[in-house]
């Protein structure tokens, strides 16, 4: 009996959240309401308050699970190059996975809603940060250094350079689709131009041998 109500209760907090992200990324904070959340949910409201407490509480852990759901998908950073050759086939990968998971509708939403709410909760900015940038940056770093040592990259500080990767490869595209909306996200086959020079610039920065032939 007890492991079928928590397999309920578990079903109904993901639903709450489900709704919560249209919701939210649909009306804003102000523009959603509780009871038509609870409706979309399939709940009552009773319920929503049960596993939530407030608004308040809903929306902060919307954001946060958001921000650290996409971060997960960009800690896959196995396979680090042991031979030149591989560099610069890593680094393309690395920014082309990064950008598919940065730039898309839902997130870009994400973070204007919470640019937008910065002032009613400071803590989720820092959330996403944490989550969304800094994450990605220390992952990176850690592949840094570890390439440091086996002699195919310099890096005197690989926090400074995997910060400098970070921005080669989102800082236009993020800036571009946040000003001007989903239709200035770029096609795959822009992202895969714009890959290959964050990565030739990184590597002609950072690496002495770096099989940029494979790029040109």
């Amino acid at each position: 009996m007890s492991e079928s109500f928590g397999s309920s209760s578990a079903r109904k907090h993901r639903a709450i959240l489900e709704a919560a992200e249209t919701l939210f990324l649909r009306d804003g904070y102000l523009g959603t309401s509780m009871d038509e959340l609870a409706e979309r949910s399939g709940v009552s409201k009773q319920t929503v308050y049960k596993h939530f407490g407030s608004k308040e509480v809903l929306f902060v852990e919307l954001v946060t699970t958001m921000t650290a759901g996409a971060s997960d998908n960009l800690d896959e950073l196995d396979s680090i190059p042991d031979d030149e050759a591989d560099l610069a086939p890593y680094f393309m990968q690395y920014a082309m996975d990064e950008m598919r998971i940065v730039m898309t509708p839902r997130l870009l939403r994400l973070r204007r809603l919470v640019i937008g709410e910065v002032s009613r909760f400071p803590e989720l900015a820092r959330a996403l940060f944490e989550n969304g940038p800094q994450r990605s940056i220390q992952s990176m770093a850690i592949v840094i250094s570890k390439l440091v040592q086996r002699g195919l990259l310099s890096a005197p500080s690989p926090a400074v350079a995997a910060t400098t990767l970070n921005w080669l490869v989102l800082a236009a595209l993020v800036n571009k689709a946040m000003l001007l909306g989903d239709e200035a996200l770029p096609t795959t086959t822009a992202m895969r131009a714009h890959a290959a020079e964050a990565t030739r610039v990184f590597l002609t920065a950072y690496a002495n041998d770096t099989g940029l032939d494979d790029l040109r």
